[in-house]
């Protein structure tokens, strides 16, 4: 699990109406994560992380009007992009197409051939 004390967490304004609540309250919440220095990951999933991501992690969250409850969503989408970023892609098994698709193929091939021979003009 990522530990909440490597995680930075900067407030700010959100942005949009709002009114007298919004001009005042830094509500808006963004969390950063240095992928190079967190001891949550080992050497090799930093690696991974830094390739697919970058170095460091940010999620910003301004979607509620309390700074906690966007900082509980600033954290989960942190931890969304982190477990996207180690997400090991499945390698494709590479296969040929069998027998009956490969006669399915023709046989489409051969009507259509058909049917534009018949849109000749005679003779």
């Amino acid at each position: 699990m990522l530990p909440v004390t490597e995680v930075e967490f900067r407030t700010s304004r959100s942005s949009g109406p709002g009114g007298q609540h919004a001009q005042k309250s830094e509500t808006r919440v963004e969390a950063l994560l240095n992928v190079e220095t967190t001891s949550a990951l080992t050497e090799a999933q930093k690696r991974r992380v830094v390739a697919k991501a970058g170095p460091l992690l940010r999620a910003v969250a301004q979607d509620e009007r309390s700074q906690l409850r966007n900082r509980e969503l600033a954290l989960e989408r942190l931890v969304e992009r982190l477990r996207e970023a180690l997400r090991v892609e499945r390698r494709r098994v590479p296969t040929n197409p069998s027998k009956a698709a490969k006669e399915r193929r023709l046989e489409q091939k051969r009507r259509r051939g058909e049917t534009k021979k018949l849109r000749r003009p005679p003779g």
